[in-house]
């Protein structure tokens, strides 16, 4: 078992099913719907923390156990 890391959510197109996951100083990591920890409708927001552990695919790393630990920043509504 892999040890478990944590970064942002720097993309996640909901509609596909994927999106990447970027971590400090190291390369981004692919995330699939399916290695979101949770029940029915599994997606993830832009710039929200998260935790997970990573395995290596033919591809490069790819996230999984994803567990959401803070909401994304507050977007400052124009007035």
């Amino acid at each position: 078992m892999s040890e478990r890391q944590s970064g942002s959510v720097k993309w996640f197109d909901s509609s596909k099913g994927f999106g990447f996951i970027q971590r400090e100083g190291q390369d981004d990591v692919f995330v699939h719907y399916s290695a979101i920890r949770g029940d029915g409708f599994r997606s993830l927001e832009e710039g929200q923390q998260v935790e997970f552990e990573t395995v290596a695919s033919p591809k490069g790393l790819q996230a999984r156990d994803v567990i959401v630990i803070g909401a994304a920043p507050e977007t400052e509504t124009p007035q």
